[in-house]
């Protein structure tokens, strides 16, 4: 099978998957998502292993929370973004580059945008703390991701990633 023949599966897919826009690492930003209005991801603390923070940032408004797994407040978001969202931001353009997340994001940016650009657009209009109960959903997600990982691998198909009906069902 050649490089550009796609599968069956392939070609009867009908959801699209967009490759990342670079390759990333992930000890520090594990996971990293725009869904339900905001950039959101878990982030690794820097100072202990067993600790991460749930952080967002939402579109339009550039209101953002951060806080621990257990939510507990993120010392370092006092009236501006924290590392931890900084680096969320960093990461969302490795993954899905700057122009994307600048759309979802509602960024408008004079120059071409990057990590830096976005940040500092969004810091200047001084945004508010939002709300952190975007934190239990978000890193329950995140759980959810991690549980892939630890199953064998396999061909055969997993109940609860079938979302849409088989196209040859009989009633």
């Amino acid at each position: 099978m050649g490089v550009d023949v796609l599968s069956v599966w392939e070609k009867s897919s009908t959801a699209r998957v967009v490759a990342p826009a670079r390759p990333r690492k992930l000890a520090k930003v594990p996971f990293v998502e725009l869904a339900d209005g905001r950039l959101q991801g878990v982030v690794s603390s820097g100072s202990d292993i067993g600790r991460v923070y749930v952080s967002s940032i939402s579109a339009g408004t550039y209101a953002f929370a951060c806080s621990t797994n257990n939510n507990r407040p993120c010392g370092g978001a006092r009236g501006t973004f924290c590392n931890h969202l900084r680096a969320l931001v960093t990461e969302a353009v490795l993954q899905y580059g700057a122009e994307r997340v600048a759309r979802y994001l509602k960024v408008e940016t004079a120059q071409q945008p990057d990590a830096a650009t976005l940040l500092g657009t969004m810091t200047q209009t001084r945004p508010a703390q939002g709300d952190t109960s975007a934190a239990a959903p978000v890193f329950s997600r995140f759980l959810r991701h991690l549980a892939y990982l630890e199953l064998p691998p396999t061909t055969a198909p997993l109940p609860e990633m079938q979302w849409f009906p088989t196209t040859r069902a009989a009633a």
